[in-house]
């Protein structure tokens, strides 16, 4: 699929990442009959909803630090962001324990040495010292209304750092519940990306959250009252 990268993203993964994303694919046929990852196993839809749909707003993203991605299921988008980006530092959470053995069970076969994991629930995680207010970026990809992933995520943003829900249908009231609940957690909508998928042309949003005041509660220091 080199040519639908470069068409889609300006971007082309490089043969090792290409050999990491096929370990993966197969790792996960293997695990999928015991552990249920995903449905979607046909090779051009794996690449397309999995791959390419986790990576689509990574590939040019101009960022550094820590990541966090919350219920990452199956491993999507954090190992794929793993994969393309070894500088980063990637920390993947899920609450079933089952699936982040998987995870760590890969990391080996596919030589990923930036990669953490935890089990636990985001609510929970977020009011941590070790994890409040330490990431750079935090994914969010398929686990809840847009409200409901911005209170998972902001809390673990430091300031300045950038939150990046993935939704499917967008609208205009989501947008406004979003924005107002953002500001709850010291957040900000900067960006919404509406784009298709390159194969069956499904709709899709990257909808953009940017920490600009600490998240009030526990453990948050200077938070307002």
């Amino acid at each position: 699929m080199l040519d639908q990268w470069q068409q889609t993203t300006n971007w082309q993964p490089t043969a090792s990442q290409i050999h990491q994303f096929q370990q993966f694919y197969d790792l996960i046929n293997v695990a999928n009959h015991s552990l249920n990852l995903t449905r979607i196993l046909e090779p051009e839809a794996f690449w397309e909803k999995h791959l390419w749909d986790s990576l689509q707003p990574i590939v040019t993203a101009d960022l550094s630090g820590a990541v966090i991605d919350l219920g990452t299921g199956g491993g999507f988008p954090g190992i794929p962001i793993a994969i393309i980006r070894p500088d980063w530092a990637v920390t993947v959470v899920d609450s079933t324990a089952k699936k982040i053995n998987f995870i760590q069970s890969s990391l080996t076969a596919l030589q990923l040495n930036n990669v953490q994991t935890l089990v636990g629930r985001a609510e929970t995680l977020n009011q941590d010292r070790a994890h409040r207010q330490q990431y750079q970026l935090v994914t969010v990809r398929a686990v809840a209304n847009a409200v409901i992933c911005a209170g998972y995520a902001l809390p673990f943003l430091a300031l300045g750092g950038t939150a990046i829900l993935y939704r499917g249908q967008w609208t205009t009231q989501e947008k406004v519940d979003l924005g107002q609940a953002a500001k709850r957690w010291g957040g900000e909508i900067i960006d919404v990306n509406a784009f298709q998928t390159p194969l069956t042309q499904g709709i899709r949003h990257c909808i953009y959250l940017r920490k600009v005041s600490n998240t009030p509660g526990l453990f948050t220091k200077n938070a307002p009252h």
